[in-house]
């Protein structure tokens, strides 16, 4: 995550880019911006940029397919910059013509695209210089209202942006060049959109630290109860949110990931261990993102995770049984009077 109350521009500079499937064009600026007696527009544009980002964990690198960083057009412009081989507005021309030429899909919106150079931005405790360049896409109509002598009056304004809603978004902190530098990109869009910027555009590849390793092997085991578990074993509902549960308990109570331990602890049976590896092996193939047998666990990872490790029991339209432990003190039975099945609850105290 970054923090950027002490971060300065350097430089802007904005371009518009269109689509290029729809015969759209881009146009430069001849310029950067030039906001130096502005007092509330940098904070502004600091709070547009890069507030989207305290909340990112993912790292990637530039790549290029065959292995050549410099085949890599976005890396090879920054790399110049960087070097000072370039100057600010031009590296921000070449950004807004590599966007252009890589926007192959009719459904890219065309919109602004900012360039920026930032000073002092903090990330992981240290502080960086940074390249951010940023898109907005869509905008809204705004309603003003302002005193007029004794009354009020209203205005609106048409084709707005909202700073609180960035459509797209990359930081590049000049730092491990050699290794694709350190990047972070949000994309707010959909899914299909955020493809394209980031495998189109960008060309980068996730880090797989500690973050993405518990992030994915949450990922994987959830995917696993909700979809193949059932394939094989007959199971409860209850069952399968045990099986969740203890999993989510095993990575709050754990401070390293060991798959061995978990296996063990957690799936607890010879069968489903042997289908559960196979079934991690096809995702590792699958996405090309190796999951270590042993790494240190990420808290925010698990964090995030556990907003998806649903623990409800839902009957028909009437109940929602919220479970987050005590397999043992929930039975499974069907009353032949009623003609009902029924769930019976063994607890210690009723909590008001």
């Amino acid at each position: 995550m970054i923090n950027y109350n002490d971060a300065i521009f350097e430089d802007i500079s904005i371009h518009r880019v269109g689509n290029k499937q729809r015969d759209e064009y881009y146009s430069l600026s001849n310029k950067p911006l030039a906001f130096e007696e502005d007092s509330v527009l940098p904070d502004l544009l600091l709070q547009y940029f890069l507030k989207p980002f305290t909340k990112v964990e993912e790292q990637y690198r530039f790549f290029h397919p065959n292995g050549e960083l410099n085949l890599n057009e976005l890396w090879y412009f920054i790399h110049q910059f960087f070097d000072d081989e370039l100057e600010f507005h031009v590296f921000s021309e070449h950004i807004a013509k590599h966007l252009y030429e890589v926007t192959a899909h009719p459904n890219i919106k065309s919109g602004e695209l900012y360039v920026t150079n930032i000073r002092q931005v903090s990330y992981q405790g240290m502080e960086y210089e940074a390249i951010g360049i940023f898109k907005s896409e869509n905008k809204e109509t705004y309603l003003k209202v302002y005193p007029q002598g004794e009354d009020f009056a209203i205005d609106y304004e048409e084709e707005a942006i909202n700073i609180n809603k960035l459509d797209k978004g990359v930081l590049i902190l000049n730092t491990e060049s050699e290794n694709g530098y350190i990047v972070l990109a949000v994309d707010q869009t959909n899914k299909q959109e955020a493809a394209f910027w980031k495998d189109a555009f960008l060309q980068v590849k996730l880090v797989n630290d500690t973050y993405q390793q518990t992030g994915n092997f949450m990922k994987v085991y959830k995917k696993f109860v909700d979809e193949e578990v059932e394939q094989h074993f007959e199971m409860e509902p209850a069952d399968k949110i045990d099986l969740l549960n203890r999993s989510m308990d095993y990575f709050k109570n754990n401070e390293v990931f060991d798959e061995d331990s978990f296996s063990e602890n957690v799936i607890a049976n010879e069968e489903a261990k042997n289908i559960f590896s196979d079934y991690k092996k096809n995702f590792e193939e699958e996405f090309d993102m190796p999951i270590s047998d042993g790494f240190e666990i990420a808290r925010p990872a698990v964090k995030k995770m556990q907003a998806t490790y649903k623990s409800v029991l839902k009957l028909d339209k009437n109940f929602h049984v919220y479970i987050h432990g005590k397999r043992e003190y929930i039975e499974k039975g069907f009353d032949e009077e009623k003609g009902l099945q029924y769930y019976k609850l063994y607890f210690e105290n009723e909590i008001s």
